[in-house]
């Protein structure tokens, strides 16, 4: 009894309130920069904001200028929703209207509400109220857009990593995209089947580069990988033109190479889809060779026929598949590019190629605004 009543004391009550407060703010609070919840609370401490600038710019205009009143309305822009950004725009006006009054004239002195300050502020108010309603109409709030697009990368990155291979074997990829963007419309996909004895790697180049190929390239990419594995080698580029067939967009074409290697006795065929060749530096001969698959691009029709290639790895021989990007600009064709790509890789030979594929791109193609992607493999000797 004793206990009960200790608790229904004032200062437990109002520990309890204080308690049930605390824990509605921070789940609002939370839902909030989530993007879930609503914006009241920014709403608010952005409406407590302009009162303290009012008052700022009052007592001493010349250090705290009636345009200030645009930090708020940035600030609007990014973290309010529409509706609410409208009340808030309220509740600027007000106070430019409070300002003017008060200040007098703009004649009488340069603290003054001039008609640029008025300018100023509803320009920044138009281009918050832009930039909310893009905000709105995509759904994805600013303070998940950039963990959102951050995500959407290191998908593509993991989506794009190689599997590990037995000894004796070496693997690497390297990957550019264009202008120095984060997103590319070259991607791999690899995997081990045949219970790890074989690997297929399907390297792809989307039409369209950097930004506007990332996001066709990450949903292709998840759709390969799904492929890849689940169909018997040679059924794997049908099945990828029809998927792109199914998806009718303007510019849904790609080029894409399929290898298939056995790991055990180095045998190996390539399945093409518009894509460069292959080359293969042979040790013995010290020679590259292009491996040349036939087929059509992928996404133009329907029944596209894909005609092999076959060759053999031995202990030492190298080869690389790579997209256009690399050998291909507007001051040089394929072939001149291809010979510009074996030029450079031939300093690799004695020293091994072991980091090589950065270094090739940084070399070839270093400042071609394309996408490239190198994907190297090589069996040691």
């Amino acid at each position: 009894m004793a206990r009960r009543a200790g608790a229904e004391t004032y200062p437990a009550r109002w520990r309890k309130s204080a308690h049930r407060v605390y824990t509605s703010l921070r789940r609002s609070g939370v839902d909030y920069f989530r993007g879930d919840g609503s914006d009241w609370i920014a709403l608010a401490g952005l409406f407590l904001v302009i009162p303290v600038i009012t008052c700022l710019t009052l007592v001493d205009p010349v250090w705290c200028a009636p345009t200030m009143l645009v930090l708020p309305i940035v600030a609007g822009g990014l973290l309010l929703r529409p509706a609410s950004l409208l009340g808030l725009y309220a509740g600027v006006a007000v106070a430019l209207i409070v300002e003017s009054m008060r200040l007098g004239p703009y004649q009488d002195g340069p603290a003054g509400v001039t008609p640029g300050t008025v300018l100023t502020v509803a320009a920044c108010g138009f281009l918050g109220l832009i930039l909310a309603q893009f905000r709105a109409r995509v759904g994805v709030p600013w303070r998940r857009g950039g963990t959102m697009l951050f995500d959407l990368r290191e998908r593509i990155r993991v989506q794009s990593s190689l599997p590990r291979l037995p000894q004796g074997w070496h693997r690497e990829m390297a990957l550019r995209p264009a202008g120095g963007q984060s997103f590319s419309g070259d991607f791999v996909v690899a995997a081990r089947t045949h219970g790890g004895r074989t690997l297929e790697a399907v390297l792809t180049d989307v039409s369209g580069k950097g930004m506007d190929a990332g996001s066709r390239a990450l949903l292709l990419s998840g759709a390969f990988g799904g492929l890849l594995g689940s169909l018997p080698p040679h059924g794997f580029l049908p099945a990828a033109n029809g998927y792109l067939l199914r998806q009718d967009w303007d510019e849904g074409f790609a080029t894409s190479i399929h290898l298939v290697l056995d790991l055990e006795t180095g045998d190996y065929e390539l399945l093409s889809a518009g894509h460069p060749p292959a080359l293969q530096l042979h040790a013995g001969s010290g020679q590259w060779e292009e491996k040349a698959a036939e087929g059509p691009l992928l996404g133009v029709y329907d029944g596209a026929e894909f005609d092999p290639v076959k060759g053999h790895l031995a202990p030492g021989d190298v080869l690389m598949l790579f997209t256009d990007g690399l050998v291909e600009a507007s001051d040089r064709d394929i072939a001149e590019g291809i010979d510009r790509l074996t030029g450079e890789a031939d300093r690799y030979v004695s020293t091994g190629f072991e980091g090589a594929a950065w270094h090739l791109i940084e070399a070839c193609a270093k400042d071609v605004n394309d996408d490239r992607a190198l994907l190297l493999l090589s069996r040691k000797s």
